[in-house]
C-alpha cells in the first residue's frame, strides 16, 4: 500500500492551529428581507415540527395546532422562497437551447422567457387577489385565526415574485447576456 491509501491523521498541534486560524469573513450583502422572513417562518415550521412530534410520541398527548400552523409555517415558507429564486433566477429550467443558439437569439430568447415569466406572475397575483376575496374569511381549524392571513402571505409573496421578476428583466436587458445565458460552455 502507498501513503495515498492511508488517510492523514492530524496531530494535537494541526488541530490546535486550526483555531488559531483567521477565519473568513460571512458576505450576507447577497440576502435580501425576503430570505430572512422566509428563515424565519422555516424555523417556526421546524419548531411546530418538533413540538408535533415531541408531544405525540413522548408525551402521548398531541397538541393539535402545531400540524395546522406547521403547514402554513410551511406554505409562506414555499412562496416566500419562491420570491428568492426568482430574484437570484434559481428556479428550475432548460438550459441546452442556449448552448446551441448564437448568442444574440439567446439574448433575445432569454428577455422573452423574462415576460412571458413577468406576465405569469402578474396573473398569479390577480388570481390570488381573487381567491383571498373569496376565501379570506375564514377561520383557521384548530386556532382562532383567519386563514387570509396565510393567504395574504401567499399573495404578499406573488407580488413580490412579480417585482423580482421585473427586476431581472431590467437587469438583463441592460446587460450584454441575460441570466440565462450565463451558461457553462455557452457560446456567447
Amino acid at each position: 500500500m502507498s501513503d495515498e491509501d492511508h488517510p492523514h491523521h492530524a496531530t494535537a498541534e494541526e488541530m490546535a492551529q486550526a483555531f488559531e486560524e483567521q477565519a473568513e469573513q460571512v458576505d450576507l450583502s447577497m440576502h435580501a428581507v425576503e430570505d430572512w422572513v422566509t428563515m424565519v417562518f422555516f424555523w417556526g415550521m421546524s419548531l411546530c415540527v418538533f413540538l408535533q412530534f415531541f408531544t405525540r410520541y413522548v408525551l402521548n398527548n398531541s397538541l393539535a395546532w402545531t400540524e395546522e400552523i406547521a403547514i402554513n409555517c410551511l406554505i409562506v415558507t414555499v412562496f416566500l422562497g419562491s420570491a428568492m429564486c426568482v430574484r437570484l433566477s434559481r428556479h428550475i429550467r432548460v438550459d441546452i437551447i442556449y448552448r446551441l443558439l448564437p448568442s444574440t437569439v439567446g439574448r433575445w430568447l432569454a428577455l422573452g422567457v423574462d415576460l412571458v415569466t413577468i406576465g405569469f406572475y402578474a396573473y398569479a397575483c390577480w388570481l390570488m387577489w381573487r381567491y383571498v376575496a373569496i376565501v379570506g374569511r375564514e377561520r383557521m381549524v384548530t386556532i382562532d385565526l383567519p386563514r387570509g392571513l396565510v393567504f395574504y402571505t401567499v399573495l404578499a409573496a406573488f407580488v413580490l415574485m412579480f417585482l423580482r421578476a421585473v427586476q431581472v428583466f431590467v437587469t438583463d436587458w441592460r446587460r450584454d447576456r441575460p441570466a440565462l445565458g450565463d451558461i457553462p460552455g455557452g457560446d456567447g
